[in-house]
């Protein structure tokens, strides 16, 4: 049972299908350059430019303010760094505190190597921001505030168009990564209120190596990568036709699935109620179940236990999760995360992350809840013993 969607998804058929025609050759293979004058590469060049049509409906945006990159990772770079760089405020930064390594790490570039300043704003024992807080921050040199949608480790579902709302106020662009909301919740420039905002199409069914970044007109926007001024010169590189035939047809899907959304997360509190049954001193991490959590998210701390000992019985017993950031892979020291919300360093090494799939039952949660608990157990009786 794969339960780490968090982490990534697989390549639904549909996808593959849509972008077949434009990987392959043959007689009806579109594999041309977009940039290149020749039929296949103005038929190219319209997919592309379809497919732009079809990401920007999704994402509130016009299609000339859609930049489309290698995934969340770039995307998070290039607001945080575009944005920042070619300011005309200043050069102040405020991310919060339970923020990806892909904005925290863009935004600790900043300071080593250009001499911003960052203000990390904390968030309360649920790893949600307090508006409020962000307005205490912001000052006349402020270039951006940078705060994610959806949390990848917690869950929580943070209160952007309140926090967008504070900084419009004050002149200043907000960029939210929305990599792990898409899939579920209503996202876009105007719907959440923000400037720029990320997302990535390994969590939604298409492949890894593409993504995107809305950036809303008269944003200024110093790119990443110079060459040969593709994407209006905001993201040079020739571009993934396929990729982004595959990132339309993705988001056309997951945006269907969001009709599903409602009963996942019935599943979902399914497995949270039997997870603290089964394990009595389990510890849910982020927001109760409820509209600040995403709907296919749960995660845990299980105090006594060692969180990657857990996993590799999990694993045994059939049940792919994670104990939190897939980018963070290796790293066994406590999560940034978990320690903003005021978890103790020995407990948030126990932490186990489950993110649930579209068709995620109340009967696969009372399963899960039981093989967490033999597992829990398992290491629990070996931690005893040594």
């Amino acid at each position: 049972m794969y339960l780490d969607t968090a982490a990534t998804t697989p390549v639904r058929r549909e996808v593959l299908e849509a972008m077949w025609p434009y990987l392959a050759g043959g007689e009806q293979g579109v594999f041309g350059n977009p940039s290149s004058r020749h039929e296949q590469g103005r038929r190219a060049a319209a997919a592309l430019e379809e497919a732009r049509e079809r990401i920007a409906a999704h994402l509130g945006c016009r299609p000339g303010e859609l930049v489309l990159t290698s995934g969340g990772t770039e995307s998070d770079n290039l607001a945080v760094r575009g944005i920042v760089l070619a300011s005309p405020r200043g050069r102040h930064v405020v991310v919060s505190a339970v923020e990806h390594d892909a904005v925290r790490e863009a935004a600790e570039a900043l300071r080593r190597l250009h001499g911003a300043a960052v203000d990390v704003v904390g968030v309360d024992a649920r790893g949600l921001v307090f508006p409020e807080d962000v307005r205490g921050m912001l000052r006349a040199d402020t270039a951006l505030v940078s705060i994610q949608h959806g949390g990848n480790e917690v869950g929580g579902v943070q209160p952007i168009a309140r926090i967008a709302e504070v900084a419009r106020a004050a002149g200043v662009p907000v960029h939210t990564d929305a990599v792990q909301s898409a899939g579920w919740l209503p996202v876009g420039l105007d719907a959440l209120g923000v400037d720029a905002l990320t997302i990535a199409g390994h969590k939604l069914g298409a492949p890894r190596g593409v993504g995107a970044l809305a950036v809303r007109r008269g944003t200024p926007l110093e790119p990443l990568l110079y060459g040969g001024g593709q994407q209006r010169g905001r993201r040079s590189g020739t571009e993934d036709v396929a990729g982004a035939v595959g990132l339309a047809t993705a988001l056309d899907l997951a945006v269907a699935d969001r009709t599903r959304a409602d009963g996942l997360a019935r599943a979902r509190d399914a497995l949270v109620a039997r997870v603290r049954t089964a394990v009595p001193g389990a510890i849910l991490t982020g927001p109760e179940p409820g509209p600040d959590r995403l709907p296919n998210h749960a995660s845990f701390c299980f105090p006594g236990t060692n969180g990657e000992t857990v996993l590799l019985e999990l694993d045994r017993a059939g049940v792919s999760c994670s104990s939190g950031s897939a980018c963070a892979a290796g790293d066994d020291e406590p999560s940034p995360v978990l320690l903003a919300l005021g978890i103790d360093p020995a407990v948030a090494r126990t932490a186990v992350r489950l993110t649930l799939p579209v068709g995620f039952t109340e009967h696969d949660a009372a399963a899960v809840a039981d093989r967490i608990r033999d597992a829990v157990a398992r290491v629990a009786g070996l931690a005893s013993r040594i």
